[in-house]
Parts: C-alpha cells; sequence; structure tokens
C-alpha cells in the first residue's frame, strides 16, 4: 500500500513561537499561510505542519499523491483505494472519503492508542 507524503501536523497554541522554534531546529516554510494560521514546513525529508486552532490534537498525515517536497507524484495509489483496503482489513474508518467522487479527498482512522492519523489527497 502506497500511502504517499508523510509528515506530523501538530496543533500549536502560538504558530509564530512554534514557527521560531522549528526554524532553530533547521525547518524552514515549505508553504502554508500564517496569517491563516497553519505552516508547512520541511528539513531534509522531515516535515512537519504547524496548525493552530484547528484541531485539539496532533496528527499523523499522509498525503497520496505527493512526495515529501509536496510535489506530484507521477503515479500513486487514490484514496479511495487506500480506504477500501483498510475497510477490508477491519480497520474502522471515522470520517470517510466518497468512494463515488474522485480527486481530492479525505478520510481519518485511529491507531490502538488513539491516535488520529489523516490521510489527505490534495489531487
Amino acid at each position: 500500500m502506497k500511502l504517499g507524503a508523510f509528515s506530523v501536523s501538530l496543533s500549536v497554541k502560538d504558530i509564530n513561537k512554534s514557527k521560531s522554534f522549528y526554524e532553530n531546529l533547521g525547518f524552514q516554510v515549505l508553504t502554508g499561510d500564517i496569517t491563516q494560521n497553519w505552516l508547512i514546513m520541511k528539513n531534509e525529508s522531515s516535515v512537519i505542519g504547524l496548525f493552530q486552532g484547528m484541531f485539539e490534537k496532533n496528527i499523523l498525515t499522509f498525503n497520496p499523491g505527493w512526495n515529501e517536497s509536496a510535489e506530484n507524484l507521477d503515479s500513486f495509489m487514490d484514496i479511495r483505494d487506500i480506504q477500501k483496503q483498510l475497510k477490508a482489513k477491519g480497520i474502522k474508518i471515522l470520517s470517510e472519503a466518497d468512494e463515488a467522487s474522485e480527486g481530492p479527498s479525505s478520510f481519518t482512522i485511529e491507531d490502538p492508542d488513539g491516535n488520529p492519523i489523516l490521510f489527505d489527497q490534495h489531487r
């Protein structure tokens, strides 16, 4: 199963402080809009998202169709196919992608410890 780019989406209290902190660790802004309280930052192949006021917990995130530089992949497994495979394995889907749709979509699951995992396809 090809899940695409992986990142950790962090729920932060102060995006400006968090941006400065991660810049001190060598991360640079890859994309985002700080005025909308979200940034995607990268250090080599490590990617994190900073999100202020958008969700309660930190989230593990997979982006089918993208590499770690948010560049489109020529070939990738569609999010609806990933969702179908996980359902077939008995994994509970918390919020589902519409399997009749095409293009951008998302769905979420939780691991056994309650950690949210977001599958978010942008194309």
